[in-house]
């Protein structure tokens, strides 16, 4: 056994996957009030920044003595992790969180049933579709969804599978902390060039800084480390069949802290798609073997 499978995390992986759940919500719904300030591009910015160093002065990771193979490893990991977080702030800046949340999990939906066979499948692949097209803004009239919204989530959708992939592979080479502070540094470094484009430093204020460690803290620092250690230990079913209360637990956050209102077909889409998902990863016909950290 490897030295970093004989490790032990310090929180069972499913209470750590529902803290991660709850923490990245509330994150988000924080970092949203920064957007009159800051944009989007720059509360994303300042989150990956801020999580960059939380997670290199916790976790002190030999950046310098990284093999070949383990860097191979933290990069797709890191820059799916900083289109995913860039790509998001961008969607919720014009669509609700749960929404946004909602559209965004048909990444780690496809990755759970792609290559199946199963009859079953085909009716967790209807029920989530039915919950995409009743999301879809279909009309150009006052009060409809932003197009762009909707397609900056299902981007963000797509990162967020990768980032499952990748997460798996790169908690079997780096140990899960110092993973994540790695592949944190390369997303800071890929969203950093967007940041400076837009000169939202010069906006930079106490407060606004204390707001952005409490967003990088909530939504970075914490999930992350958490949820590589569940990767670590759980199945890629199990992991998705818990991510699965994501999009309803957004939709609580924005309805309850942000005071967005769905309307009823748009709270059905979110049930739809998160049964859609829990459903496919729990009857997956061959889902991946655990992922040992």
């Amino acid at each position: 056994m490897s030295e970093v499978a004989g490790r032990r995390a310090p929180l069972p992986p499913i209470p750590a996957v529902l803290i991660s759940v709850v923490s990245v919500q509330g994150g988000a719904a924080l970092a949203k009030g920064l957007f009159p300030v800051l944009g989007a591009v720059g509360a994303a910015g300042l989150r990956l920044v801020l999580a960059s160093v939380m997670l290199l002065a916790f976790f002190r990771p030999s950046l310098l003595r990284y093999t070949r193979a383990q860097w191979a490893a933290i990069v797709p990991y890191g820059v799916a992790l900083g289109v995913m977080n860039l790509t998001y702030y961008l969607s919720i800046s014009r669509i609700p969180l749960g929404l946004a949340v909602t559209l965004e999990f048909v990444g780690p939906f496809v990755l759970a049933v792609v290559g199946s066979r199963k009859a079953l499948d085909f009716w967790w692949v209807l029920f989530a579709a039915t919950g995409i097209v009743l999301i879809t803004p279909w009309t150009a009239k006052p009060g409809s969804l932003d197009p762009l919204g909707v397609m900056l989530a299902l981007t963000a959708g797509g990162c967020w599978a990768l980032y499952i992939l990748m997460g798996g592979r790169l908690s079997r080479r780096v140990p899960e902390g110092q993973g994540v502070a790695a592949g944190m540094v390369v997303a800071m470094l890929t969203v950093l060039p967007f940041m400076l484009r837009e000169g939202h430093l010069e906006r930079m204020t106490p407060g606004l800084f204390a707001a952005g460690l409490g967003v990088a803290l909530l939504s970075s620092a914490l999930p992350y480390t958490l949820e590589m250690m569940a990767l670590g230990q759980l199945s890629s079913r199990t992991f998705g069949i818990l991510m699965s209360l994501e999009p309803g637990v957004a939709t609580l956050v924005g309805w309850l802290v942000l005071r967005e209102q769905l309307t009823p077909l748009q709270w059905l889409a979110v049930a739809l798609v998160s049964v859609a998902s829990a459903g496919a990863t729990l009857t997956a016909k061959h889902p991946p073997p655990p992922v040992e950290a």
